[in-house]
């Protein structure tokens, strides 16, 4: 890249099967269309988490988009992601605030007070990342830990889809038609169509979908009344936060979370475009924990990098971080407008399912790239124990309580694979 603070991307115009580097781009139209193929891929579960808590989905938008332009700024633009509603505050939400699972939160002022210290505890760790260097981390996560960690984060969501995605037989075959579809559209689609597969298979199977429920009565059928009813712009309802100090030791210690998840994130992206990103290590944790304290401060859930966005980049190749510039001002304006919030909400739910099935299985073969490419060896037991421990606890959601704090999935199989290499490590030197 340039030696500017931000990038000077360079225009290209790959074929098929070329790769779109960070600091080059599309043309400015494609790049755009590449923009909303991330922000629909993130909407999904972007609005589903604050639903879970009582938030405004709105203002989850919103910040998504800010809480990207942040993380772009900060990290100079380097780091191809998009920040999107991190599921691992909803359970310490809901246990600080008491929210019986429907409606608004009457207590949102203390669980954004708890956030927002969440972040700043998450800006400190990256400004001593910042100090300290990255070199710790090669120590502590070579390629079979990374590997490992990378694969669980797809593996780890497997279940959203294929079990609160389908609630019928037609369902799941609605699932099966769409994953096809998108699958078609990455092997016979050629040019642009085919970078657009996920966007395209979606719309596809959403096609299909309403020819069989609304034309034939094959299931539930689209319902467009909401979007219909929907204002074009419309403000989101902003919240003041309340520092609880109950709420906020209670919420601060997701932070384990948010780093393992970043670190993961990164390691993918490295991965996937063979350019080493640990120097942006400090910078992307910093990025991700000021956006965390805007979007709490203003009654927004806490943000984290997305897996969902990562599944786009390996499928598309392409990793342009003006894709996500684009992306971020496309979520900021969407935010002001709730006719566009219901017209994502109105996309059929197994229709969504068979997207993230895909989307999550990129995730996961992202992982078993890094083992490939690195040539792990899995003939050593060292390596062999800690991806198949790492594997199934990361799957299984294995969890560890401490206290009122859990720690389960992604983050215990990233601390867990971190810490059973360097102890099997040590024994293998002996």
């Amino acid at each position: 890249m340039s030696d500017s603070f931000l990038p000077r991307w360079r225009e290209v115009r790959p074929g098929a099967d070329d790769v779109v580097a960070p600091d080059e781009r599309l043309p400015w139209p494609q790049t755009s269309i590449m923009g909303v193929q991330h922000v629909i891929a993130m909407f999904g579960s972007t609005i589903l988490a604050p639903i879970l808590m009582g938030f405004d989905p709105n203002v989850a938008i919103l910040m998504s988009g800010v809480g990207t332009l942040i993380f772009f700024l900060i990290t100079g633009g380097r780091v191809p992601s998009y920040l999107g509603s991190s599921f691992a505050f909803i359970g310490v939400v809901i246990a600080a605030t008491g929210y019986a699972g429907s409606g608004p939160n009457a207590n949102i002022g203390m669980a954004l007070g708890g956030i927002i210290a969440c972040g700043l505890l998450y800006t400190l760790i990256g400004f001593i990342v910042q100090a300290v260097g990255t070199g710790w981390i090669e120590r502590f996560m070579p390629p079979v830990v990374t590997g490992a960690i990378v694969a669980v984060i797809g593996l780890n969501l497997a279940t959203v889809p294929i079990k609160n995605m389908a609630s019928n037989n037609f369902e799941s075959w609605m699932q099966a038609m769409t994953f096809v579809s998108v699958g078609l559209v990455a092997v016979l689609a050629r040019g642009m169509v085919q970078r657009l597969l996920i966007l395209v298979g979606l719309i596809a199977a959403s096609i299909i979908y309403a020819i069989l429920t609304n034309g034939l009565g094959m299931g539930k059928p689209v319902d467009l009344s909401g979007l219909a009813s929907a204002a074009w712009i419309g403000w989101p309802n902003f919240s003041a936060p309340q520092f609880s100090p109950h709420a906020m030791v209670l919420i601060a210690p997701i932070v384990i979370i948010l780093v393992a998840e970043n670190l993961g994130h990164i390691k993918a992206v490295t991965a996937m475009t063979g350019r080493n990103l640990d120097q942006y290590m400090g910078r992307a944790f910093i990025g991700d924990g000021v956006a965390t304290m805007v979007s709490g401060g203003v009654g927004g859930t806490g943000v984290t990098t997305y897996a969902e966005n990562i599944g786009v980049m390996a499928a598309t190749r392409i990793y342009s971080t003006a894709v996500f510039m684009v992306a971020g001002l496309i979520a900021l304006v969407l935010g002001f407008s709730p006719k566009f919030g219901a017209l994502i909400q109105a996309i059929p739910l197994p229709v969504m399912g068979g997207v993230s099935i895909v989307v999550f299985g990129l995730i996961a073969i992202a992982g078993a790239k890094i083992w490939v490419e690195n040539r792990v060896d899995f003939s050593q037991n060292k390596n062999l124990i800690v991806a198949a421990i790492t594997l199934i606890i990361g799957t299984g959601d294995f969890t560890l309580k401490f206290g009122s704090f859990a720690l389960g999935g992604i983050g215990t199989a990233t601390f867990g694979a971190i810490i059973l290499y360097q102890l099997l490590n040590r024994g293998d030197k002996r």
